[in-house]
């Protein structure tokens, strides 16, 4: 499903009430609302040396009861400068981050240590509600530039585990049936259900008119965490799974036609399921107590069938046990996970708030794999993207022994230092001047020193090693500082 933002808006107004619900465009009462305004600046994914352009941002915020203010990790992503700013324009506050979770797209705010944010008292507040259902009506807020508050009503249509913000990290929401209006633009909105927060829409298909929106027992998840003054972030157990649905394969794992399961194909190290003592080869088949079906979904009490990562992600925080029952050569099995964070990945998911490392040597560009790098090719990316860096992003056990992030030639300037190699690019290297590359500090060690009077670098396709004159590196770096690179090297 094709998801737009919502600035993009304004884009609907020629449509009306076109919809399922008619909006209520007069001043409406409301509570706990106001502006968030942020200004974004991002890396260049292709020079990572560089900042992109500044952009603006304009969302809303709910007012919690303790006084911070809720929003999405997008709108605090990446910014240079937050400010809350009351619906009438007639005050405004710098804001801070208490707390950013990028995975479940959620942020805390609360005005700037001694800025007078006195006026955010006056809006009232808003507590969380409890689980919304299918077919049940929703409201969603926007304010106009005049302060006048819109209210569209919306109906939840189902209910799913989706990914809204940092790619491949999937979470509750409800997905609502409702037809936006052009309010001042925002790129995030509360959402009510009798007079309580039920929600904060993350996405807006305008086509089917489908707004996702990020469901309550996220939102409190990740308000437990955050509660005590730290942010741990959502768990993991640290495992990938096979769906059991094909009878051949269950029939050779030994599964009874009544029993469901997921086949473990993968565990981490240093994870709360190789903790527990599970293995490569096991079939889960009971999680919390809840029975795991042959497609891996469960039976929740209150939204029916859910995903099994709901109960890891969505019902427990770090720290805390998973009871497991396993299936390990025909015999059931009892196990306790204590869930931790996720192990660092060799290709991060995402990069946000951090400035990507990279070096320059004598006009070849090297940087940490991302997946954010590969995203830059675009929508079509997955088939866009160089063939050998896919292959590292769905594979990444084939690579990550001995390394903690993989680094690879992104570019070649053309210069003296480079003849010969300006074709070359998106090769992952795995040596330096004799020296295991393991990540980017090791690389940037590795070059220090010459090797028998020159740099070689290994890299994984044609032409296989690369040669660089060190007096014409040198040279060349020399210039590129002159001609106002910033830097030749950012360390993590």
């Amino acid at each position: 499903m094709s998801h737009y933002h919502l600035p993009f808006l304004c884009l609907l107004s020629i449509i009306g009430a076109i919809g399922l619900a008619e909006p209520t465009h007069a001043a409406v009462e409301y509570k706990g609302l106001l502006r968030i305004n942020t200004t974004i600046q991002t890396h260049s994914v292709a020079q990572p040396w560089e900042l992109n352009q500044p952009s603006r941002r304009r969302g809303l915020g709910a007012v919690l009861e303790d006084g911070n203010i809720l929003t999405t990790g997008e709108m605090a992503a990446n910014a240079t400068y937050i400010e809350f700013e009351s619906a009438d324009g007639a005050h405004t506050v710098p804001a801070e981050v208490v707390a950013i979770d990028y995975e479940a797209n959620l942020a805390l705010l609360r005005p700037e240590a001694g800025a007078n944010g006195d006026w955010i008292k006056t809006l009232g507040a808003l507590s969380i509600g409890g689980s919304a259902k299918p077919g049940q009506e929703v409201d969603i807020w926007q304010l106009e530039d005049n302060g006048d508050a819109i209210r569209t009503v919306g109906s939840i249509r189902s209910v799913d585990l989706l990914s809204t913000f940092a790619s491949g990290h999937f979470f509750l929401c409800y997905e609502v049936k409702a037809s936006m209006q052009s309010a001042s633009s925002s790129y995030t909105l509360p959402v009510t259900r009798d007079g309580k927060l039920i929600g904060i829409l993350a996405s807006y298909n305008s086509k089917d008119q489908i707004c996702d929106v990020v469901s309550p027992d996220i939102l409190n998840q990740f308000l437990k965490d955050v509660s005590d003054g730290t942010h741990e972030g959502f768990p993991s157990l640290g495992i990938a799974t096979v769906l059991t649905e094909d009878p051949q394969f269950r029939k050779w794992l030994g599964l009874r036609e009544d029993q469901g399961g997921l086949y473990v194909s993968r565990v981490l190290p240093e994870s709360g399921a190789a903790e527990s003592g599970l293995k490569e080869g096991d079939v889960l088949l009971t999680l919390d107590g809840h029975a795991i079906d042959r497609r891996g979904y469960y039976q929740d009490s209150s939204y029916g069938r859910l995903s099994w990562s709901h109960l890891v992600r969505g019902s427990k925080q770090v720290g805390e046990k998973l009871a497991l029952v396993i299936m390990r050569d025909g015999k059931e099995k009892n196990l306790e996970a204590t869930l931790r964070r996720p192990p660092d990945s060799l290709i991060p998911s995402y990069m946000y708030d951090k400035a990507p490392p990279y070096l320059i040597k004598g006009g070849l560009v090297f940087q940490e794999l991302t997946r954010s790098y590969l995203e830059a090719y675009g929508k079509e990316w997955r088939n866009r993207a160089p063939l050998d860096l896919l292959d590292a992003l769905n594979n990444p056990e084939d690579y990550e022994e001995g390394r903690s992030r993989l680094v690879f030639l992104s570019r070649v300037i053309r210069t003296p230092a480079t003849i010969g190699y300006d074709q070359v690019s998106n090769r992952i290297v795995t040596e330096a001047n004799g020296q295991k590359i393991t990540d980017m500090e090791s690389l940037v060690s590795a070059l220090k020193t010459a090797k028998d009077g020159v740099h070689s670098i290994r890299i994984d396709d044609v032409p296989y090693v690369i040669y660089l004159d060190p007096e014409a590196s040198d040279s060349v770096d020399r210039a590129l500082l002159q001609r106002g690179l910033p830097a030749l090297e950012r360390l993590p």
